[in-house]
């Protein structure tokens, strides 16, 4: 079975939130507290011996999925053909009525609007862009190029195989499928 992934540069993310941006335009995801990539910034240490890294954090398409587990009407499923982890909104509970897979996905990957028992949306590695043969909108969009998507043996064939970044937690459970350059902290916390 392939897997497809991402690979997340963060010695190149500036956190400009292109990415966030261009996401929500391309799936008219509406204005408010829903987002299927967001930018965290990550700030240590005091002036002058300051760390400052970002890192997208979206849907890593979990080998393990934990929201697919959780959620009990099977609204959440990891597609055979390629790993993607997809959602039918039409079959979601919503957040009101269930929130399960929020509960369980320490990514915090699903996401909700701010209407009434909104029911759960998230990143899908942009399935219909892939169906033409177009990487996802956040990978084009990023300035910097801090992004890639693909299979993941040949992101791991092309970029390696870090699994750890400044503020992320690699589940070896759920096991996400996620390539890092991550930026390394000369303070060393």
């Amino acid at each position: 079975m392939i897997q497809y992934g991402m690979y997340i540069d963060q010695n190149r993310c500036m956190g400009c939130f292109a990415c966030v941006v261009a996401c929500k335009d391309w799936h008219d995801v509406p204005a408010g507290p829903a987002s299927w990539i967001s930018v965290k910034t990550i700030e240590k240490g005091k002036y002058p011996d300051l760390f400052v890294a970002f890192l997208p954090t979206t849907c890593y398409h979990c080998k393990e999925p934990a929201c697919v587990s959780a959620c009990p009407v099977n609204a959440v499923v990891k597609r055979d053909e390629d790993g993607l982890v997809t959602v039918d909104a039409d079959t979601c509970l919503g957040k009101t009525n269930c929130g399960l897979c929020l509960e369980a996905c320490p990514y915090a990957a699903p996401q909700f609007g701010s209407e009434e028992n909104a029911k759960m949306q998230k990143c899908d590695l942009c399935i219909d862009r892939w169906a033409e043969g177009k990487k996802p909108v956040c990978v084009i969009s990023c300035p910097m190029q801090a992004l890639d998507a693909g299979p993941l043996d040949e992101l791991r064939t092309k970029r390696g195989d870090s699994r750890e970044a400044e503020g992320f937690s690699y589940s070896n459970t759920l096991e996400p499928s996620i390539i890092f350059k991550p930026k390394k902290n000369p303070l060393g916390r």
